[in-house]
């Protein structure tokens, strides 16, 4: 495993760290919560220091598998990193084990709040990147998720301020970036093989600003693994029934035989290796966090670390 620091003010981290989506148990499809442990007691196995995760992941339920895993060996070297924003405290659990609409919040008292409720479920008295989560760029114009963010850096609750992107919002998130450069440590931002947005001007402006970047969605839920074709199709309790429709599951399919020479250029190694040695070939990328629900996805995402970036020669042009 190789590490790196996050950007010019963020911790040092594992180049391929631990997404904890899949294993919240909620959006995902069934998970198993022993299974899930074993995956995050592997990834620290294999020198993975960084973990992201989210309050809203499960309703809380990542952030409290994470804590049990810990407590189970320590936190020596953990990196964690969470996400506040997705105010599901009020949404009610329906008798099929889903929930009400969960609306978005950047109010102050509420990310402090929501920092607060992470901190007790991490058991933990500071976390190491707080994140405000995906909140449409409109909202993030008032000064109050800052004045939260700054705020509870200077309460100790967090050592880095961080921010999650909104999804296909890239670029007219730059403005928001180089007000707040100041502030924040740390961005995450959808980038992989298909999605590259962020090449335009995000990324030279993070770099501008020595801001680190967190590559999320580096495997685009599992289609660049090659575990999708068109006849592929998801549960009712499966995020991907929506973001991998068949129509876009089509058009990303499309896409993806254009990278089949880049994939044969490694034939020792396997799809998911050759996308995450993409995300972290870009000099503005310290680390991409693929998710896991088991302990042999974990391992095979943890191979890229060490096989490290992509060489310039075969990076797929970008128009």
């Amino acid at each position: 495993m190789k590490y790196t620091r996050l950007g010019a003010r963020g911790p040092h981290v594992s180049t391929i760290g631990f997404g904890s989506w899949a294993i919240s148990g909620l959006h995902w499809g069934p998970t198993d919560d022993r299974v899930s442990k074993r995956a995050l007691h592997e990834a620290l196995d294999q020198g993975v220091t960084l973990i992201d995760t989210s309050d809203n992941y499960g309703h809380g339920h990542s952030e409290e598998l994470i804590a049990e895993v810990l407590a189970e060996r320590g936190r020596t070297g953990v990196v964690l990193a969470t996400k506040a924003g997705s105010d599901f405290y009020n949404a009610t659990k329906a008798d099929d084990g889903g929930y009400g609409p969960i609306r978005m919040n950047a109010d102050k008292d509420y990310i402090v709040f929501a920092c607060e409720q992470s901190l007790r479920r991490l058991r933990v008295d500071c976390i190491d990147i707080l994140q405000l989560h995906s909140h449409p760029t409109a909202m993030l114009e008032s000064d109050a998720p800052w004045e939260a963010l700054a705020l509870l850096k200077q309460q100790g609750k967090i050592r880095h301020a961080g921010w999650s992107v909104m999804s296909f919002k890239e670029n007219e998130s730059v403005p928001l970036l180089e007000k707040h450069a100041n502030l924040l440590d740390v961005i995450q931002v959808r980038y992989n093989l298909l999605e590259r947005e962020a090449e335009r001007a995000l990324f030279p402006a993070a770099l501008r600003h020595g801001v680190g970047v967190i590559a999320r969605i580096p495997i685009l839920f599992g289609l660049l693994a090659g575990k999708f074709d068109r006849t592929s199709r998801f549960g009712e309790d499966d995020h991907r029934k929506m973001n991998l429709a068949p129509e876009k599951l089509d058009a990303y399919l499309a896409q993806l035989e254009s990278l089949q020479p880049l994939y044969d250029a490694f034939p020792k190694q396997s799809k998911v290796e050759v996308s995450l040695r993409f995300c972290i070939s870009h000099p503005a990328v310290q680390t991409a966090i693929p998710g896991a629900k088991t302990p042999e996805q974990v391992l095979q995402n943890c191979t890229a670390s060490d096989l490290g970036p992509l060489p310039p020669s075969v990076m797929p042009a970008f128009e």
